[in-house]
């Protein structure tokens, strides 16, 4: 019997070199940010470990409440300051230096294809995309990571979803993954693998990609992940050329990259097949990610604001898409749409391209690269009774500020075709 890519990466880290039930696993790369990583350092202390397992295998990324909210907020990033400067860290970044952390692992090269890392944050699965096994995990389970560069996995099944036909103008990977666990519910890959693959998959490009993978957790799954293929490849190759100097994540071992693939003969939990064909640009209604409907079913429905960025889709691809729809045109009076670049580096490239030029003409705020408003941090809360139409992942009772607020979720073009409107609408309706 064939195995998934999963449990090849996981049988390739396995201590016993086995797999078992539960796996003792060699990692990578382990990393938090500020909201877990000081609780992870501070268990790191109290259990009286005197160095980490490899000064350049752990991460500290300062991307939820920086620009500091508060004293607190400043106070957790000097904190992973002074413990990356105590224990040698290589890879702390603050602010300036730093972005969104899913999106910002990547740019730097830090996570590569075949690798197991964790990470203490939910959409560590993200990094799935680019054929990674990628887990989320807890903060005193990365402090004993930090230490032991290992980690305990229970082996999990895998659901094959294959997609198939011709993808729709204006429709991206968040429309099929909101299509999907709208299919399937929120607890419909309970600690399971979610695997994306099919003829439709291999036309989405590498962002498309990390956008659905990144949304794995939203129906419950342990992870997403996609075999690696040319894109994959040439993608990770053209991110060398931003990176003057680093050669840390070089492709050299072709053999590996190859191996990257489930057998034909690999076992699944249920394999499902969607055709994408007629689907819609898609929009996830409160209080829940799976409660999906077509944009164009939801244009009566008044938004207060509108929130573009995240680690769902923050990236420049998602940033031209909106800008594409909004040159030229004004959002609605009253409405605020704030625009927030993932990384320094898609910021950068923004406004080499007009796009951040395009956002401030058209009446948004560009914000610096912060998870702020997608958890209700700061820097876009909600006030009781407001409604928001988000670019982000989750769209919970309070996700982004008062309890009676409301969330909606969608790709870019619906939310900057929206902001123009004043409410949720189908792209169509200001581009045609």
């Amino acid at each position: 019997m064939g195995l998934t890519l999963i449990e090849k990466i996981l049988l390739r880290h396995s201590v016993s070199k086995k797999l078992e039930d539960f796996i003792y696993a060699n990692v990578d790369f382990c990393f938090g940010n500020d909201i877990t990583a000081p609780l992870a350092a501070k268990a790191f202390l109290k259990a009286g470990f005197d160095s980490v397992f490899d000064t350049r295998k752990v991460g500290f990324m300062c991307d939820h409440f920086l620009p500091a909210r508060d004293f607190k907020a400043a106070n957790n990033a000097k904190l992973l300051g002074d413990f990356s400067r105590k224990f040698k860290i290589k890879n702390f970044f603050d602010i300036g230096q730093c972005g969104v952390e899913h999106v910002f692992l990547i740019e730097q090269n830090l996570v590569k294809p075949g690798q197991l890392v964790i990470g203490a944050d939910s959409h560590t699965c993200t990094l799935g995309a680019i054929g990674t096994a990628a887990f989320g995990v807890g903060s005193t389970d990365l402090a004993v990571a930090m230490k032991e560069g290992k980690v305990w996995v229970r082996l999990p099944s895998t659901i094959k979803f294959v997609y198939k036909g011709k993808i729709g103008k204006w429709v991206s990977g968040k429309d099929i993954i909101l299509y999907t666990i709208g299919k399937i519910g929120v607890d419909g890959a309970l600690y399971k693998v979610m695997e994306f693959c099919g003829p439709a998959m291999k036309k989405l490009g590498m962002d498309d990609r990390l956008t659905m993978t990144n949304m794995a957790v939203e129906a419950a799954a342990m992870t997403g992940i996609v075999q690696v293929d040319e894109l994959t490849v040439k993608y990770l190759r053209q991110n060398q050329k931003f990176l003057s100097g680093r050669q840390a994540g070089k492709i050299k071992n072709q053999k590996l990259l190859k191996s990257l693939k489930s057998d034909k003969d690999a076992s699944y939990e249920n394999i499902m097949e969607i055709d994408v064909s007629k689907l819609e640009p898609q929009v996830a209604c409160p209080h829940l990610p799976s409660k999906v409907r077509p944009a164009r079913s939801l244009g009566g429905t008044k938004i207060h604001q509108v929130f573009i960025g995240s680690c769902t889709n923050g990236r420049i691809s998602d940033l031209r898409i909106a800008a594409r729809i909004l040159r030229g045109k004004y959002i609605k009076r009253g409405l605020r749409v704030i625009v927030s670049p993932a990384t320094p580096r898609v910021y950068r490239q923004a406004a080499r391209e007009g796009l951040i030029r395009i956002f401030v003409e058209a009446g948004c705020i560009v914000g610096p690269a912060t998870c702020g408003p997608c958890l209700g941090g700061h820097m876009g809360i909600l006030d009781k009774g407001e409604v928001a139409l988000a670019t982000t992942n989750r769209n919970f009772i309070g996700r982004m500020g008062h309890p009676e607020s409301f969330v909606y979720l969608s790709g870019p073009a619906v939310a900057a075709a929206s902001a123009i409107k004043g409410r949720i609408v189908h792209p169509e309706e200001v581009t045609r």
